[in-house]
């Protein structure tokens, strides 16, 4: 939702809820990045990311783990479930956080794109794909439940 992209005050975290984080600022324009570090980084066709200025990101719990992923950036994770958590470019006044570690990803729409020449072909086919929920395909599977370990999108 466009509107509460606006809003400062974003928090987020690994899937494990071993790091969280919160940013205290307006997030800066997101981004869609097709590059092919991206794509190897992130096991999918994009990585999705908002920017904030060093100073206004937080980390509210735990500690996050770098790769050095080339001579001009760094990569965040979480040492423990490997959720990929940041970009950050060596010297740079602000960090890159991914969409998809928010707790509201909807919070950011990403406004342009990078890495164009590494766009996988068929994205915009697999985008017009049939689709179906998650329960539907539980369903489907006669899955009554599972035990989700996933830590909850807040802070608890």
């Amino acid at each position: 939702m466009a509107s509460e992209a606006s809003r400062a005050g974003l928090t987020g975290g690994c899937q494990c809820g071993a790091v969280r984080y919160r940013i205290d600022a307006t997030p800066r324009g997101g981004i869609l990045c097709h590059c092919r570090m991206c794509q190897k980084a992130g096991g999918a066709p994009f990585m999705a990311f908002v920017g904030s200025p060093n100073d206004k990101f937080a980390l509210t719990r735990g500690k996050i783990a770098y790769f050095a992923s080339s001579d001009i950036a760094d990569r965040g994770f979480c040492r423990d479930c490997g959720t990929p958590l940041t970009y950050r470019g060596r010297g740079a006044d602000h960090v890159s956080v991914t969409i998809g570690s928010l707790d509201d990803p909807d919070a950011v729409t990403p406004n342009r794109q990078l890495g164009a020449e590494a766009r996988v072909h068929w994205l915009d086919d697999a985008l017009r794909a049939p689709a179906t929920s998650v329960q539907a395909w539980f369903e489907a599977r006669n899955v009554a439940s599972i035990d989700n370990r996933q830590h909850p999108d807040r802070d608890n």
